[in-house]
């Protein structure tokens, strides 16, 4: 018998473990996904929030959650500018050894004009080594291409 196919994990449990990480279905609620890039780690830790999403959210700053593993950190949502971002996002990649290529799924779970709430899963991204010489990433207009 071969290895098991995605189709082949059993849908009666919402928890797959891999790798020590733990990945769930999206429960349907908004979610937005970021490729982590040099500017979103070491050393800037900027992470923007993709325009299309960050549209449905309110433009100003608030309350932010982010839970992982049953642990939560909080930030600072600011919707109020330009680019809008999540502030005091360091403190969740360190705990959480964050990398380039490494990327992170935000499932809403709450917004509200006073609080937002996201569910992260974290996905593994180690880059190839033949591709590292050709990231850029250095800020929010170089994403990572890979051809």
């Amino acid at each position: 018998m071969g290895e098991p196919q995605m189709g082949d994990l059993p849908t009666s449990n919402p928890v797959i473990e891999l790798e020590g990480d733990e990945f769930w279905p999206l429960s349907g609620k908004p979610y937005f996904d970021v490729v982590l890039t040099k500017a979103t780690i070491k050393p800037l830790y900027q992470l923007v929030v993709p325009g299309k999403f960050s549209a449905t959210l309110p433009s100003c700053s608030i309350p932010t959650v982010l839970t992982f593993r049953g642990k939560n950190w909080e930030m600072i949502y600011h919707g109020s500018s330009s680019h809008k971002r999540l502030d005091n996002w360091r403190p969740f990649a360190i705990d959480n050894n964050l990398k380039v290529g490494d990327a992170c799924v935000f499932e809403q779970l709450e917004c509200s004009s006073s609080r937002l709430v996201f569910r992260v899963q974290i996905l593994r991204g180690d880059i190839p080594s033949e591709f590292l010489n050709k990231l850029d990433g250095d800020n929010i207009d170089a994403p990572i291409v890979l051809e």
